[in-house]
Protein backbone atom coordinates (compact mmCIF):
# COMPACT_ATOMS: atom_id res chain seq x y z
CA UNK A 1 0.00 0.00 0.00
CA UNK A 2 2.68 2.84 1.04
CA UNK A 3 4.14 2.06 -2.25
CA UNK A 4 1.23 2.50 -4.52
CA UNK A 5 0.74 6.23 -2.38
CA UNK A 6 4.52 7.26 -3.19
CA UNK A 7 3.73 6.34 -6.87
CA UNK A 8 0.76 8.69 -6.93
CA UNK A 9 2.83 11.37 -5.25
CA UNK A 10 5.27 11.68 -7.93
CA UNK A 11 5.93 15.12 -9.46
CA UNK A 12 5.01 16.85 -6.67
CA UNK A 13 8.02 19.13 -6.15
CA UNK A 14 7.84 20.03 -9.74
CA UNK A 15 4.23 20.97 -9.74
CA UNK A 16 4.96 23.18 -6.49
CA UNK A 17 7.96 24.66 -8.00
CA UNK A 18 6.27 25.74 -11.50
CA UNK A 19 3.58 27.24 -8.98
CA UNK A 20 6.05 29.44 -7.33
CA UNK A 21 8.47 30.32 -10.43
CA UNK A 22 6.06 33.32 -11.35
CA UNK A 23 6.70 34.40 -8.00
CA UNK A 24 10.32 34.42 -8.17
CA UNK A 25 10.48 36.04 -11.58
CA UNK A 26 8.57 39.46 -10.00
CA UNK A 27 10.57 39.27 -7.13
CA UNK A 28 13.80 39.13 -8.83
CA UNK A 29 12.22 41.80 -11.72
CA UNK A 30 11.40 44.25 -8.86
CA UNK A 31 14.67 43.66 -7.50
CA UNK A 32 16.56 44.86 -11.27
CA UNK A 33 14.24 47.84 -11.59
CA UNK A 34 15.03 49.16 -7.92
CA UNK A 35 18.36 48.91 -8.55
CA UNK A 36 17.84 51.03 -12.37
CA UNK A 37 16.10 53.45 -10.28
CA UNK A 38 18.79 53.80 -7.80
CA UNK A 39 21.38 53.51 -10.64
CA UNK A 40 19.71 56.54 -12.72
CA UNK A 41 19.41 58.96 -9.59
CA UNK A 42 23.51 58.30 -9.20
CA UNK A 43 23.93 59.32 -12.92
CA UNK A 44 21.63 62.58 -12.45
CA UNK A 45 23.97 63.46 -9.83
CA UNK A 46 26.23 62.86 -11.71
CA UNK A 47 25.55 64.78 -14.67
CA UNK A 48 23.91 67.56 -12.78
CA UNK A 49 27.51 68.10 -10.93
CA UNK A 50 29.12 67.82 -14.43
CA UNK A 51 26.98 70.17 -16.06
CA UNK A 52 27.12 72.93 -13.37
CA UNK A 53 30.81 72.71 -13.49
CA UNK A 54 30.97 72.67 -17.31
CA UNK A 55 28.17 76.10 -16.88
CA UNK A 56 30.01 77.76 -14.21
CA UNK A 57 33.02 77.78 -16.42
CA UNK A 58 30.51 78.82 -19.24
CA UNK A 59 30.88 75.80 -21.57
CA UNK A 60 27.93 73.79 -22.65
CA UNK A 61 25.92 72.45 -19.88
CA UNK A 62 23.97 69.82 -21.71
CA UNK A 63 27.02 68.23 -23.33
CA UNK A 64 28.83 67.93 -20.30
CA UNK A 65 25.89 66.15 -18.65
CA UNK A 66 25.56 63.97 -21.80
CA UNK A 67 29.13 62.82 -21.53
CA UNK A 68 29.18 62.40 -17.60
CA UNK A 69 26.69 59.39 -17.80
CA UNK A 70 27.02 55.75 -18.92
CA UNK A 71 26.73 55.83 -22.65
CA UNK A 72 23.51 53.76 -22.64
CA UNK A 73 21.85 56.73 -20.28
CA UNK A 74 22.89 59.61 -22.56
CA UNK A 75 20.21 59.66 -24.46
CA UNK A 76 17.89 59.48 -21.79
CA UNK A 77 19.66 62.40 -19.96
CA UNK A 78 18.39 66.34 -20.11
CA UNK A 79 19.59 69.18 -18.18
CA UNK A 80 18.63 72.83 -17.27
CA UNK A 81 21.31 75.45 -16.34
CA UNK A 82 19.55 78.27 -14.32
CA UNK A 83 21.79 81.09 -13.75
CA UNK A 84 21.22 83.23 -10.82
CA UNK A 85 24.06 86.36 -9.60
CA UNK A 86 27.20 85.08 -8.96
CA UNK A 87 26.56 81.02 -9.44
CA UNK A 88 24.95 79.17 -11.65
CA UNK A 89 22.19 75.48 -11.13
CA UNK A 90 21.89 72.89 -13.23
CA UNK A 91 18.67 70.50 -12.85
CA UNK A 92 19.66 66.96 -14.34
CA UNK A 93 16.93 64.81 -15.33
CA UNK A 94 17.49 61.21 -16.45
CA UNK A 95 14.59 59.18 -17.47
CA UNK A 96 14.30 55.47 -15.79
CA UNK A 97 14.56 52.91 -17.78
CA UNK A 98 11.94 49.86 -17.28
CA UNK A 99 13.19 45.90 -17.44
CA UNK A 100 9.46 45.55 -18.51
CA UNK A 101 9.06 45.80 -22.35
CA UNK A 102 6.51 48.50 -23.41
CA UNK A 103 6.41 49.57 -19.98
CA UNK A 104 9.03 52.89 -20.63
CA UNK A 105 9.53 55.19 -19.05
CA UNK A 106 8.50 54.49 -15.36
CA UNK A 107 10.27 58.13 -13.98
CA UNK A 108 12.82 60.44 -14.21
CA UNK A 109 15.75 60.80 -11.60
CA UNK A 110 15.78 64.44 -11.45
CA UNK A 111 19.21 65.93 -8.95
CA UNK A 112 20.35 69.55 -8.92
CA UNK A 113 23.70 70.91 -8.43
CA UNK A 114 24.79 74.86 -7.95
CA UNK A 115 28.08 75.68 -8.57
CA UNK A 116 29.86 79.64 -7.98
CA UNK A 117 30.61 81.26 -11.52
CA UNK A 118 34.34 81.67 -12.42
CA UNK A 119 34.90 84.97 -13.59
Amino acid sequence: MPFRRAHRDRGQAALEYLGFLPVLLIVALAAVQLGLVAYAAQQAGTAARAGARAASLRQGAQQACTEAVAGWLAHRTRCTPAPGGDTVTVTAEVTIPSVVPGWDPIGTARKTATMPLDH
